[in-house]
């Protein structure tokens, strides 16, 4: 499995906009040997940071994309801290909403964050990827 295929699915999951398409499209990675989810998440960027690595790992723990190590734990919480590092510059200081797409496939693991960031009624957009080998 590469992991270019890993990460394209953790992309695309993230970026589903319902739970039927969430559940649509794991059907479809788990076809092609890499096992997905997608956790929906909103608030303020820089108070929820750590909420999110949290989820993430928990997440990836529920779904059996990794073991109960603190290697796997590491693995996933790594990978979302520098996806969440990557949308930092525009995202300080303003809420977050959206989803973290997290897959595997072989030793390679991919955590995307596809979040909308917005004050008042302006909104923009950033997608961040990380990448580990467990």
């Amino acid at each position: 499995m590469e992991s270019r295929e890993v990460a394209k699915a953790a992309i695309s999951i993230a970026m589903t906009s319902s739970r039927e398409e969430e559940m649509e499209m794991k059907k479809e990675h788990l076809q092609g040997g890499i096992q997905s989810l997608a956790v929906d998440y909103g608030g303020e960027f820089l108070s929820s940071l750590q909420k999110v690595v949290e989820r993430a790992v928990v997440a990836s723990k529920r779904e059996n994309i990794i073991d109960d190590s603190s290697h796997s734990d590491g693995a996933v919480a790594g990978a979302t801290r520098e996806a969440l590092a990557q949308i930092m510059p525009k995202a300080l200081g303003l809420n977050v909403g959206g989803k973290v797409g997290i897959a595997r496939g072989g030793e390679h693991v991919a955590v995307a964050i596809f979040f909308g960031i917005g004050l008042l009624h302006r909104n923009d957009i950033a997608i961040g990827l990380g990448h580990r080998v467990v």
